[in-house]
């Protein structure tokens, strides 16, 4: 919170009961995204700016309304009821990123790759069909009911519209183990990000070529196992990295090469440990540093421990709080940006974006966002969506829309306008219609509720309205989406059974404890689960990790044949081709882990994305870090960390 913002009020959040605050600057951006309308209702003459709660239907107080004259009035959207980790936790139970499964296409029955398992319930279209003519969202139009509430009809109007196999662009070449992945070619099994070539088991690379296991790097080649790094070539092991090559086990060093075991170098050459070394003594290391072992591992992170660390990334920006932040203006505990201006609880949003909140995977030229859960290209007031892509605007409640405006409560539509649960009305019609529906949302009748009878996040009769949709509207598994890999469980599913599922669909509804909040907190919701198995492929054999060869020269081409069995989760895993020549290239041994582990190894080596008030381990001054004041890392705000670095 900057000096300038007040809190107006600090709430209890109805999840996990932990306070939060609302300020008055959250409450101007709730005011600017809210939806304007033409004045039909029967009220009263009002001056322009005069704001009050409104009576309707002979019923209790139903929200808040701003007049604005010339005949128009401003529906106002609620302070959220949760908490900012709980609405993020709630949105990211809508993507599934790394989850693929092969199913048949519901309209050529040809095989093909997907994010929705062959058990759920849903029409699932490969792209070519589902981007084509020969079927039409409108066709699963139906009527607002107003006897029932918004989400009970939104989740039926889920079930019936086709969904698209994944969300990888059509444009690329010889990627279909990918999602979300766009202008690619011979990549797999990645995941976010694009524009790469020859890259494999990654997570966010943009524009990388022949490398393996990227997370969030850009620009890099030939490269193993690095993460946040920018224009590198042939680097290993290594994170928060800029312009270094040839280099192992680097950290948050720019400008270097051949290096080994270094952290916060610049323009350094031949560097082992943070000290000058010769280029015959770096060669040797490197010579018997394979096969690889887990203590080389264990040595960096000791090392880095007895080096100051910098209490946060945050490049060419000003006002901001958060982490990995480059190019911004006012971005409060946001993480991952790049390019925005006015941005709150954010994550992974880029390039060019303004007046955000709530927002996760999106980027482009977005303008005027709150709780949307991926979005991309041309957007312009959306608010409570997920997926929406390019050129939409005015966009409320609605889930996988392209090109599309003024539509509200709409699934799978493209190049449509003022659409209501996908049907198709005029302009006055949808101006009159929208209005009610808003009103009905805010305090919906009691119906038979779509979640069970436990816990549900939304329960029966409260309001709907300035609410993302809930989590069990997720047509995924909790188990399969990237809420679980940010707030993982830590106790066994309850089952709870759901109500009109289709035979077959191995999904429950469950109760648990969130890992990633703190145990003393009422922390139990409900989400869906997943308890599908894929089958694995055939192999001439399964073998243990701990049975490979550690020297990537005793590995024989017929491992190709084979599959891994991971030392962690014992869930075998193949290895492709293209994995083992890249690995015989650069002398890298054969991982022991299945890819889905070795992510979450990832994941876990990352700071939480929650900001903790800590001293400056130097000059004592008060820093915002994700860096928790009892753990043991030296810490120092960037004006110390500058002096001892450079």
């Amino acid at each position: 919170m900057f000096q300038d913002e007040k809190i107006v009020e600090t709430r209890i959040c109805r999840h996990c009961r932990a306070n939060f605050d609302i300020t008055d600057k959250d409450l101007e951006f709730y005011e600017k995204v809210s939806p304007v309308f033409p004045l039909s209702q029967p009220f009263p003459p009002r001056e322009k700016g005069v704001e009050e709660d409104i009576l309707l239907n002979g019923g209790g107080t139903k929200g808040g309304v701003l007049f604005l004259g010339n005949g128009k009035i401003k529906y106002l959207i609620p302070p959220p009821t949760l908490c900012p980790d709980c609405r993020q936790q709630r949105r990211l139970s809508f993507r599934n990123e790394r989850k693929l499964y092969k199913r048949k296409c519901d309209f050529s029955g040809k095989d093909i790759i997907s994010i929705y398992s062959p058990d759920k319930p849903y029409k699932v279209y490969e792209q070519k069909i589902w981007w084509g003519d020969k079927w039409e969202a409108l066709d699963y139009g139906k009527d607002f009911d107003f006897s029932r509430g918004f989400f009970e009809q939104y989740e039926e109007l889920i079930r019936k519209v086709p969904k698209i196999n994944f969300h990888s662009h059509t444009s690329n070449e010889n990627c279909p183990y990918t999602n979300y992945f766009v202008q690619s070619k011979n990549c797999y099994f990645c995941f976010g990000g694009g524009y790469s070539e020859n890259v494999h088991y990654s997570s966010l690379p943009v524009s990388c070529k022949d490398s393996m296991e990227v997370f969030f790097s850009t620009n890099c080649e030939n490269s193993y196992e690095i993460s946040h790094s920018k224009n590198c070539y042939k680097l290993f092991f290594s994170d928060n990295c800029n312009e270094c090559s040839h280099s192992y086990f680097l950290d948050s060093c720019n400008g270097c090469k051949n290096c080994f075991f270094c952290y916060g170098l610049s323009n350094k050459d031949y560097y082992i440990f943070n000290k000058k070394s010769s280029k015959e003594e770096f060669e040797t290391i490197i010579k018997n540093l394979f096969p690889l072992k887990k203590e080389v591992i264990l040595e960096m992170n000791n090392f880095i421990k007895n080096i100051p660390i910098l209490y946060s990334r945050i490049v060419n920006s000003e006002n901001c709080f958060g982490d990995y932040i480059y190019n911004s203006n006012f971005a409060i505990n946001s993480f991952n940006i790049d390019g925005g201006e006015n941005i709150k609880y954010s994550n992974t949003i880029i390039k060019e974006i303004k007046n955000v909140c709530d927002c996760f995977g999106s980027g482009i030229n977005l303008e005027n966002i709150y709780e949307v859960m991926t979005g991309s290209i041309q957007l312009y007031n959306v608010i409570f969506s997920s997926i929406v892509r390019e050129n939409s605007k005015y966009i409320f409640y609605s889930f996988d829309i392209n090109n599309c405006s003024n539509c509200f409560g709409c699934v799978g539509l493209r190049n449509k306008s003022y659409c209501i649960l996908n049907k198709q009305y005029t302009k006055e019609e949808y101006e009159k219609l929208v209005p009610k529906i808003i009103e009905h949302m805010m305090t919906p009748p009691k119906s038979p509720s779509i979640e069970g009878e436990s816990g549900a996040i939304v329960k029966q009769g409260e309001q709907e309205w300035g609410e993302f949709f809930p989590s069990s509207l997720s047509p995924f598994g909790y188990n399969e989406t990237v809420a679980n890999e940010y707030y993982p469980i830590n106790t066994p599913p309850i089952p709870h059974p759901i109500p009109q599922k289709e035979k077959g669909n191995n999904s429950c509804l469950f109760s648990f404890s969130l890992g990633g909040k703190d145990a003393g907190k009422a922390d139990r919701g409900t989400f869906n689960w997943s308890t599908y198995e894929a089958p694995f492929p055939k192999v001439d054999k399964i073998i243990p990790a701990s049975k490979l060869p550690e020297n990537i020269a005793d590995i024989p081409d017929d491992i190709l044949n084979w599959a891994i069995e991971c030392e962690v989760t014992k869930k075998p895993f193949k290895i492709i081709k293209e994995e083992l020549a890249f690995y015989r290239k650069h002398n890298l041994p054969i991982p022991r882990r299945h890819p889905d582990q070795r992510h979450l190894d990832r994941m876990s080596l990352r700071n939480p994305r929650y900001l903790y008030t800590r001293n400056c381990d130097k000059c004592g001054k008060e820093i915002q870090t994700t860096y928790a004041p009892e753990r043991p890392e030296i810490v120092y705000c960037e004006e110390c960390y500058n002096k001892e670095v450079y």
